[in-house]
């Protein structure tokens, strides 16, 4: 899965010279949001305070936002398309990778056109989804954590009082507390999505066989077999999936208000203003969304973990029937 792809030559220029393009990319969007972070301080102690500043100041920053959301925009786009590519790519070399090994195989291998065909696809797009996400997090956390550790200078809370970057802590501590909570409830998740895709390859392939032999494969009670089998494994997985987005969900929700928490006793003492309030929550949900990654991605990484596990066992047994 990684060494057909950056351990090649045929695809170096495209593993090594794309990731530093989607890396030097991403570095300039996470610029970009810590100008922004500035920006709504500013901004909203201006509307705070509007009678003490002219209308004009007031278009301006508008128009400051403007120049600074445009070429986000342009080189997020520009990211995207770019690191849909470099997946696709990706995938390439793995299928390729496989196919000349696989076509020297006289054995069956379970679902070996599933893990040909979309088991390196999905590897290939979750792994560019988590891959960009974990990278730009990396670089939001070295830009926003001496921020947010700045900011907490203006905590006047009596239990954050006289802890140094006691919001960096916070998120930190509500992050992985939030992790370790993900990891016990979603412990069931990976097993079943592995079930699902091999009943899943069952089914599709006998389906497959039925397009040119209708005869002897696809008859109704096979389908109705297969299919049964498809439904009990989903029917699980979606009442696993059910318990684990409530706690999702709730913990989504809970850590929005955690900065106002924390920051409101100092806004009603006039210790801060507005502005201040507004770029301490943003730097929080900055840092935090940073550390919480892997929770609030934990539905695709419980695929990703389960797609990984059938390509390495296709690989394995790969091995086996060519020695």
């Amino acid at each position: 899965m990684l060494k057909s792809f950056f351990h090649s030559k045929e695809w170096a220029v495209w593993a090594w010279g794309g990731l530093a393009i989607i890396l030097a990319s991403v570095s300039i969007q996470v610029y970009i949001v810590f100008l922004l972070n500035g920006w709504y301080g500013e901004f909203y102690d201006i509307l705070q305070k509007a009678e003490q500043h002219e209308v004009q100041e007031f278009w301006d920053k508008l128009l400051e936002f403007f120049m600074l959301a445009m070429p986000y925009v342009i080189v997020a786009t520009i990211t995207n398309w770019f690191t849909r590519v470099y997946s696709f790519r990706w995938r390439q070399a793995i299928t390729f990778g496989y196919l000349p090994r696989w076509r020297n195989v006289e054995h069956d291998i379970e679902g070996a056109s599933q893990r040909l065909q979309e088991d390196t696809y999905k590897f290939a797009k979750i792994v560019e989804t988590l891959g960009l996400q974990v990278v730009r997090a990396i670089m939001t956390l070295i830009a926003f954590i001496p921020v947010l550790w700045a900011l907490s200078e203006h905590v006047t809370l009596d239990a954050f009082t006289g802890i140094p970057g006691s919001l960096v802590w916070v998120a930190l501590f509500v992050s992985l507390g939030g992790l370790v909570v993900s990891w016990f409830v979603g412990w069931f998740l990976p097993g079943l999505e592995y079930n699902n895709q091999k009943v899943e390859a069952a089914f599709r392939k006998e389906l497959v066989l039925a397009e040119t032999d209708k005869a002897n494969y696809a008859s109704e009670e096979t389908v109705l077999s297969l299919f049964t089998g498809l439904r009990v494994n989903y029917q699980r997985l979606f009442n696993h999936y059910g318990y684990f987005d409530v706690w999702q969900n709730l913990y989504s929700q809970v850590m929005v208000i955690v900065p106002y928490v924390i920051m409101g006793p100092s806004l009603f003492a006039g210790a801060i203003m507005l502005g201040t309030l507004v770029k301490v929550s943003n730097a929080f949900q900055k840092v935090h969304q940073s550390f919480s990654l892997f929770t609030e991605n934990w539905t695709l990484i419980t695929e990703l973990r389960s797609i990984w596990k059938r390509l390495k066992e296709f690989e394995q047994n790969l091995e086996k029937h060519n020695e």
